[in-house]
């Protein structure tokens, strides 16, 4: 009898057990488990302008994101330039468009932007929902109209379907730009050595690595403007590379602004998966991460708007090796497509 007792208890604890692992993960749990594997990031993503949205949006933007059908001559999808592979850049020097246009400026990692306050090089539009419009009317990248857009996803029964079931509305331009931002804020870097070791792991960084480390946060100067979770200040600074002959090849930031002082000022880009997102800068001149080391220890490039916080910093061979050993530290894992949370 005491046996049989035993029996029935430990197939209703099995019992249980195996109900409660059938049990459906809910959004918000799946977005911790997200955030827990991408080590250094805040655990909730911040709420759009226009609230929460569910993983059926996300995933609708995503699909968006890599349509071809979303450019003139159906052959350029967002994720074409933005490769996954590639740290959501590419490695071209300046961006590529529809029919081989070139652009002025290389493609930069679209990582942790849910936490971004303004977007592009010069920072000209404010919400995610603003900037992912704007390669498409671009004539050098997309070169479409976001009416034809619309008019072409309407024609598309799938995606009628799949809008009014996640948007509740048939496709519109608000409900395109607010799918494919969804998409983006999805787009999350983190979980590398560097992370590890400030949580608390001293064995995830070796002994070139940590000197690299304090050269980056101190003598370096680096930390000045790549800081933070994200390794990026958002901010804009003139480092001079924007500046050829004594004229600015590219006015950046300044016009946004219209202010002098903006004049070549671009906006700090992160520096999580930096090893797979060269060439670097606003404009794909430096190709190596050694060059990056070499422009910044000479302080940058002299113009009357350079940045305070540049100056030659005299590093010897054995700082830059360590340097360098630091940054490539910085690869950890990408997730896309997930729950937002927040």
């Amino acid at each position: 009898m005491h046996q049989s007792w035993r029996f029935v208890f430990v197939a209703a604890a099995v019992s249980a057990l195996i109900a409660g692992a059938a049990q459906p993960v809910t959004a918000k749990a799946q977005a911790r488990r997200a955030a827990a594997a991408l080590g250094g990031l805040d655990l909730y993503v911040p709420i759009p302008p226009g609230g929460r949205v569910g993983p059926d949006v996300v995933a609708l933007g995503r699909r968006l994101f890599f349509d071809a059908d979303l450019s003139r001559d159906s052959t350029l999808a967002c994720a074409s330039c933005h490769q996954p592979g590639r740290g959501f850049a590419d490695s071209r020097k300046v961006s590529v468009g529809v029919f081989g246009r070139t652009g002025t400026r290389n493609v930069p990692a679209i990582l942790n932007l849910a936490w971004g306050k303004a977007f592009f090089w010069d920072g000209r539009t404010a919400t995610l929902e603003q900037q992912v419009l704007q390669p498409l009317v671009a004539l050098n990248e997309m070169d479409v109209t976001v009416d034809d857009v619309v008019q072409r996803l309407r024609q598309n029964v799938e995606y009628r379907r799949l809008f009014d079931r996640t948007l509740g509305e048939d496709v519109t331009r608000d409900g395109l730009a607010r799918a494919l931002a969804a998409y983006v804020r999805s787009i999350r870097a983190g979980g590398s050595r560097f992370d590890r070791f400030t949580d608390g792991d001293r064995d995830a960084l070796n002994a070139l690595e940590r000197r690299g480390m304090s050269l980056f946060q101190g003598r370096a100067r680096c930390a000045r403007c790549h800081l933070g979770a994200l390794l990026t200040d958002r901010a804009f600074h003139n480092t001079g590379v924007a500046w050829r002959n004594g004229e600015p090849a590219d006015s950046g930031r300044a016009l946004v602004t219209g202010q002098a002082v903006d004049v070549g000022a671009f906006k700090t880009p992160t520096l999580r998966h930096v090893t797979r997102t060269a060439p670097y800068m606003h404009d794909g001149s430096l190709a190596t991460l050694e060059e990056v080391v070499d422009f910044y220890d000479d302080g940058g490039h002299a113009n009357p708007y350079l940045d305070q916080r540049l100056r030659p910093l005299g590093l010897t061979d054995r700082d830059k090796a360590a340097l360098l050993a630091f940054l490539r530290s910085l690869e950890g894992h990408i997730q896309e497509g997930g729950p937002l949370g927040g």
